[in-house]
């Protein structure tokens, strides 16, 4: 079996602050791999470790069958990065942007790869606007075709879509899809539910340590949650009143429905209790990622100490 990515251990200080905590992960090659977590959880230090572009204190694996550390230059010729911002030169035109890109690095027909690139990513019509006047959907697909413009075997996405309105994600989604379908492996942090269950697998880190992993149905099962459905009038203004009670991970409204989430099906149910009769309504319900994180980030422990 092929592994992209297969690390051990990895450790990041900054400062007295721990923000990466013996972080392990192996990642088949042409999968798509969610990375989830909390703000500040040690995502974006853990990609930047990946690709080269940070050291790890301690740990060791390999990205692309190249040692982390002592191979990080054949790593980065090899990866491909997409940073949350967008980082490229907004007085150049799209065209300019890639054809600037190819030369930066050196790339081999660089006519031929921006050609592709305009039309892979559906901005060959657009190719003479200016990229800051581009929407952030626009944005995203120009960002996205200068970090695959050299073809690379791994790509790392730091929470591509944030902003970006659900017609852009999904065709941004698409893309990366069929990118994985030529053998491209991606590691995408994101906050969105929906596209972690886009993923093959996910990867949850939560203040600098892994505390969840496998499909999206694993992480689910593996979490052991209990979720009721609540239906009736006004039974979204519950929420702050059965939250407080005993055995409630977490109360969330949906609509006019109310979601209460837990470990333990008893506990849940005298929690519900007072509210357990006309007209309200209450139905078991299959848990949610959604329900799952908010379980983890609700045990985990801060590090910001």
């Amino acid at each position: 079996m092929s592994y992209a990515i297969d690390v051990v251990g990895l450790n990041k200080r900054f400062g007295d602050k721990h923000v990466v905590r013996d972080v392990a992960l192996r990642l088949e090659s042409g999968r798509i791999c969610g990375f989830l977590g909390p703000n500040g959880s040690g995502k974006t230090t853990t990609l930047r470790m990946l690709c080269g572009l940070l050291t790890p204190d301690s740990g060791s694996g390999t990205c692309l069958g190249y040692d982390l550390i002592a191979q990080s230059g054949e790593i980065k010729l090899r990866t491909g990065y997409m940073t949350q911002r967008f980082s490229l030169y907004e007085d150049l035109t799209i065209q300019e942007n890639l054809e600037f890109s190819a030369r930066v690095h050196g790339l081999d027909r660089p006519p031929a790869r921006v050609a592709d690139a305009l039309d892979r990513l559906g901005l060959a019509e657009r190719r003479g606007q200016l990229a800051g006047a581009l929407s952030g959907g626009w944005k995203q697909r120009l960002a996205l075709a200068t970090a695959t413009l050299h073809e690379p075997q791994l790509l790392l996405l730091d929470e591509p879509t944030a902003g970006v309105d659900p017609k852009a994600r999904r065709a941004f989604w698409d893309e990366i899809h069929a990118l994985a379908a030529q053998g491209l492996t991606v590691l995408v942090s994101t906050h969105y539910m929906d596209e972690a269950e886009r993923c093959h697998e996910i990867a949850y880190i939560s203040y600098g340590r892994m505390i969840a992993r496998g499909t999206a149905a694993e992480v689910i099962a593996q979490a052991h949650m209990v979720t009721l459905h609540g239906e009736g009038p006004g039974v979204d203004r519950l929420a702050h009143e059965i939250a407080a009670r005993p055995g409630v991970i977490a109360a969330a409204p949906f609509g006019a429905a109310l979601r209460v989430s837990g470990e333990d099906r008893a506990a849940l149910e005298a929690a519900i209790a007072p509210w357990r009769r006309e007209p309200f309504r209450w139905t078991a319900s299959e848990p949610t990622l959604e329900d799952v994180f908010i379980r983890l980030m609700a045990g985990a422990e801060d590090n910001y100490q």
